[in-house]
């Protein structure tokens, strides 16, 4: 049962939807992926001006809740580079080190049980695989396609699991 007595929960991804990260997209173009390189240059991204106001925007309203294919071990990284641009507080859920699902079954269950308590009132994201489950699932999708796309960033999120 949700609380209604709590603000309503706006669910936002990181990677191109609030930070960009076409300066890093080099270290997953090559084989092998050079994972620990992609990560490393996280805290350098440039913040993605419309994610940046349709935050602080869903923040008037709602319970900011950040979602991020990201890995645990990002975590320090993560919260200062939020701090740094200034986006509103929020819980931030990453995946596990080891957990290699595709983002799209990772974050939907984070959804879920979200969900279970809370009001969702939008998940923003640039996945197209995650926003379709989400959708199926029946929350409000706002499809973050501001950034250029990455086919390296595409197969990472579905098929490898890494972000």
């Amino acid at each position: 049962m949700t609380d209604s007595s709590r603000p309503p929960l706006a669910v936002f991804d990181l990677d191109n939807t609030l930070a960009g990260t076409a300066h890093r997209q080099r270290f997953l173009e090559r084989r092998p992926r050079d994972w620990d390189a992609f990560f490393a240059a996280a805290p350098q991204d440039p913040p993605l001006p419309e994610g940046v106001a349709l935050v602080r925007e869903s923040a008037r309203e709602c319970e900011v809740v950040y979602l991020t294919g990201r890995p645990e071990r990002c975590r320090r990284d993560t919260l200062d580079w939020l701090a740094a641009h200034r986006l509103p507080e929020g819980r931030v859920y990453m995946r596990r080190d080891t957990d290699r699902r595709p983002a799209r079954l990772t974050k939907l269950q984070v959804l879920r049980r979200l969900a279970r308590t809370r009001e969702i009132r939008v998940l923003v994201d640039d996945d197209e695989l995650v926003c379709a489950d989400a959708e199926r699932a029946g929350f409000t999708v706002v499809r973050a396609r501001w950034a250029p796309p990455s086919a390296a960033l595409e197969a990472a999120q579905e098929r490898e699991g890494r972000t």
